[in-house]
């Protein structure tokens, strides 16, 4: 299916000479918050191309750095085709992993989804931090997240549901108050949702979604799969997610608060 006139993503620049003989279609693969297009073409390989406002909250150059970073530290991940930008939109080229998300990879029971939702967090996690350019610490994540507030960008209609009907400022004064007393750093995904994991048959083909990739506390994604897990396939699939992971125990009040952290992103 190919998409109207008025989706097609904005044309400028080098990258389009890679876009020759592809047809577009809306994908919404990931939860990244630019627009995503697959591309398929007979004979050429399937790619994505994302499109965000240019701006100072863009995260596509975030993205590209870390997919880069990855890939010299042996993780599977998409590789990054081409990237450009004119000052109004910023656009980035990658190749399609084989295989589906794990929050719709229906081919693996829910259970071999979880399971391998937390070995490709321990192949993150493993990762020595100080290889790491990445800095996601809370003291920057606090800032970010305040810096969106005052921005206007923080979508108070989706936040959980728990917390709706609360505006973002009060959300904020809760994040200083109940701010943690350290932090047990490890490389994260800092997105740790199923939809940003990519599995096939033979088992996990890479990472997707990285803008958000750096070194952080692991709650950062312990706490963001547990939540994505309860909601995909209920709470019974939470344990053996922890299980596989190796942390059957987990503090409620650090999962509470990265959970609540990631309502400003």
């Amino acid at each position: 299916m190919s998409i109207s006139q008025e989706d097609q993503p904005p044309s400028a620049g080098a990258l389009d000479a890679r876009l020759a003989g592809y047809r577009f279609e809306r994908d919404a693969l990931g939860r990244s918050a630019a627009s995503v297009f697959r591309l398929e073409a007979l004979g050429l390989p399937t790619l994505y191309l994302k499109v965000e406002e240019a701006g100072a909250f863009g995260e596509l150059a975030d993205e590209a750095a870390r997919l880069r970073w990855l890939k010299t530290c042996g993780l599977s991940c998409p590789d990054v085709v081409a990237e450009d930008g004119d000052g109004v939109h910023n656009r980035l080229l990658i190749n399609a992993l084989p295989g589906s998300d794990l929050a719709s990879a229906s081919a693996l029971t829910p259970l071999a989804r979880v399971e391998l939702l937390a070995a490709a967090l321990l192949d993150l996690h493993r990762l020595p931090i100080a290889s790491c350019p990445f800095d996601h610490r809370l003291e920057r994540r606090m800032a970010a997240a305040k810096a969106r507030m005052q921005a206007g960008i923080v979508d108070e209609t989706d936040f959980d549901e728990t917390r709706l009907g609360k505006s973002a400022e009060a959300l904020f004064a809760e994040l200083e108050s109940g701010r943690p007393g350290g932090e047990d750093l490890v490389v994260t995904h800092g997105d740790a949702c199923l939809p940003n994991f990519i599995a096939w048959e033979d088992g996990f083909s890479g990472y997707i979604d990285c803008s958000r990739l750096g070194i952080a506390d692991r709650y950062q994604d312990i706490a963001l799969a547990c939540r994505s897990i309860a909601y995909k396939f209920g709470e019974a699939l939470v344990q053996p997610f922890l299980d596989r992971y190796g942390m059957p125990a987990t503090d409620p009040a650090r999962l509470e608060y990265y959970q609540l952290l990631d309502e400003f992103f």
